[in-house]
């Protein structure tokens, strides 16, 4: 389980001050990111070797209207790892563990010229298994 603050700003809301509903997608690719980076692994590299990680599918399900100036939490965790693609269960929540939103995301690992699947790299893979 991986845990990536998230504070919200007046662009990230509609004229009511509410979040508005493509920006949780916003949260939930930073905290991915986020993610990635704390495990040492650079996108900028990775697109380097030309590979990729791109989103297939998005499913959300609006628990509760996040506002103007919360101070929230993604977290985010593998549910389901395969050799060219994984699935993350994501949800933003409050420090009361309020939930606001959640998310299940299939991401696949591409090679960047060939626009084609390929095996996640082997330190990440590994890393997402729990180290293992």
């Amino acid at each position: 389980m991986f845990r990536w603050p998230i504070s919200v700003y007046y662009e990230d809301t509609d004229a009511g001050g509410v979040v508005y509903h493509s920006n949780y997608l916003k949260f939930f690719e930073r905290a991915r990111t986020e993610w990635l980076r704390a495990m040492g692994v650079s996108q900028a590299a990775l697109l380097a070797d030309d590979t990729a990680f791109v989103v297939k599918r998005a499913a959300l399900d609006f628990c509760k209207p996040a506002r103007f100036e919360q101070n929230l939490i993604v977290e985010t965790e593998v549910i389901q790892l395969k050799k060219v693609s994984l699935v993350f269960k994501q949800r933003l929540i409050d420090e009361q563990g309020e939930t606001y939103c959640e998310a299940e995301i299939l991401v696949a690992c591409i090679a960047l010229s060939r626009m084609r699947p390929q095996a996640i790299p082997q330190n990440i893979a590994q890393e997402f298994n729990g180290g293992s």
